[in-house]
């Protein structure tokens, strides 16, 4: 289960960096601000959460195959995109919606594997999810995915249940995983398809 999980990771790493490179692309950046922007992606949610629930030091400190991936994959964006022609926006999401998937079930079941209750649990898991693409639309000048209308932190948390009540039922641990990845990741995609969104609220002004 242990190396399911680090492959996960390793998986959603390399997936976020993408997302990463491609933005750093959108707003033409060198190369070093693509490798910049891919890794802060990549690593920063986990960051976070690792400095909450005090692991330290944080995992790309103590294994850097995170940054190596990291880096290969937005090397290999660049290539990718330099020899056949850009990614199109439905491309970033996608690529988004794959790590947004993997890192809230991992993030979720580390903060389970602390003994911490299902709620905080969730916080975890939303923050590994979304907290390094929050990062990288803020350096780039960008409004948060979280923050706008399609629906995206409320797919974190419905995965981040999912998995924490299959934990309870007598199901193979791996199915449990990919159930719950596979749960945030159609959510996320359904928002994507259909403009799937929370309600919006419009302060207006009153004479």
């Amino acid at each position: 289960m242990d190396q399911l999980f680090y492959l996960a990771d390793l998986f959603g790493v390399a997936v976020f960096a993408i997302t990463g490179a491609l933005m750093a692309g959108r707003k033409s950046m060198d190369l070093f601000g693509v490798l910049v922007i891919a890794i802060i992606t990549a690593l920063g949610g986990g960051t976070l959460r690792d400095v909450i629930l005090g692991n330290h030091p944080v995992a790309w400190i103590k294994d850097d195959t995170y940054i190596l991936v990291a880096s290969l994959a937005a090397l290999g964006t660049v290539v990718w995109v330099r020899l056949t022609r850009p990614i199109n926006e439905y491309g970033l999401l996608l690529a988004d919606a794959f790590g947004l998937a993997v890192f809230t079930v991992y993030g979720t079941e580390l903060a389970l594997q602390h003994n911490l209750q299902p709620g905080t649990a969730v916080i975890m898991g939303v923050i590994t999810g979304v907290g390094g693409g929050v990062m990288r639309d803020i350096i780039c000048n960008e409004v948060p995915l979280i923050f706008q209308k399609e629906i995206y932190a409320i797919a974190c948390i419905a995965g981040s249940l999912m998995f924490i009540g299959l934990r309870e039922v007598a199901l193979p641990s791996w199915l449990v995983t990919t159930g719950s990845m596979l749960a945030v990741l159609l959510i996320r995609l359904a928002a994507i398809h259909w403009r799937l969104s929370l309600p919006r609220f419009h302060l207006l002004d009153r004479e």
